[in-house]
C-alpha cells in the first residue's frame, strides 16, 4: 500500500508538472507575437484634438526653430510646404516680444533658409535631434524666465520629437503645431503627433495645435 501511494503521489507530480509545462507552452504560444507580426493589421488611433492656446506672457514664452535648413528641409516636400505658415507665426511672435531660438545639426547660422533666418540678438544652438544635448538651450530659456515653448522643425520625428518631448521632462509647457512640424513621410508625423500626446510624463505637459490657433 505504501508503495502505492508513493506511486500516486509521483503520478500526480508528474500531472502537476505536466500542466505547468502546458500553460507555460501555451502562454508562450499565445504572448509569441510581436507588433512586427502584426505591422499590418494596426489600425491608427483616432487622431488627437488641436486646441487653442493663449499666449498668457510672451516674455514667459520662446519660439524654438529647428533646423530650417538649405541642406535638410528642400528635400523634403512638407518642410517647403510648412514655411509660409511658420514664417507667418515667427513674424507674428517676434511682434508680440516672444523670445526665438533657431537650431543647427552641424551647419552654419547662414545656413538657415532666409524665410526665416535668425535676427542678430537671436540665440541658435547646434546638436542632434536633442537640441538640450551639449548645448545651452536650457540656460538659455531658465535665464529669460522662459515658462512655455512653442516647438517646430524638422525632421518631426527627430528635433521636434526628442526636443519637445525633453522640454516637457524639463519641466516646460510644449505648445506643438502639427502643421509646423514636418517629415519626409506622413507615418512619421502621425506617430510624433501619437507621442507627444500620449507619451506618460510628456503628454500631460504638451498641446497639440495649428499655427492659426495660437494665441486665441
Amino acid at each position: 500500500m505504501q508503495k502505492v501511494q508513493g506511486r500516486t503521489r509521483l503520478g500526480a507530480v508528474a500531472v502537476a508538472v505536466g500542466i505547468l509545462a502546458f500553460g507555460a507552452g501555451f502562454t508562450s504560444l499565445a504572448l509569441g507575437q510581436t507588433i512586427v507580426d502584426e505591422w499590418a493589421s494596426v489600425k491608427a488611433p483616432p487622431p488627437p484634438e488641436l486646441k487653442s492656446v493663449p499666449i498668457g506672457n510672451p516674455q514667459e514664452t520662446a519660439l524654438l526653430m529647428l533646423d530650417f535648413l538649405k541642406q535638410n528641409c528642400p528635400p523634403r516636400p512638407r518642410c517647403l510646404a510648412s514655411l509660409p505658415k511658420v514664417q507667418r507665426l515667427l513674424t507674428q511672435a517676434r511682434g508680440k516680444g516672444i523670445h526665438v531660438v533657431h537650431s543647427l545639426a552641424g551647419q552654419s547660422v547662414t545656413d538657415i533658409l532666409p524665410e526665416v533666418a535668425a535676427r542678430a540678438g537671436e540665440p541658435v544652438v547646434s546638436s542632434g535631434p536633442d537640441k538640450y544635448l551639449n548645448t545651452d538651450l536650457e540656460k538659455i530659456l531658465k535665464e529669460k524666465g522662459i515658462k512655455t515653448v512653442i516647438v517646430v522643425g524638422t525632421a518631426a520625428e527627430g528635433a521636434v520629437l526628442n526636443t519637445a518631448s525633453q522640454s516637457a521632462l524639463r519641466g516646460f509647457k510644449v505648445i506643438v503645431p502639427v502643421d509646423g512640424m514636418s517629415s519626409v513621410t506622413t507615418y512619421a508625423e502621425q506617430y510624433t503627433a501619437w507621442h507627444l500626446a500620449n507619451s506618460p510624463r510628456i503628454g500631460a505637459q504638451v498641446t497639440l495645435t495649428r499655427t492659426d490657433l495660437i494665441g486665441h
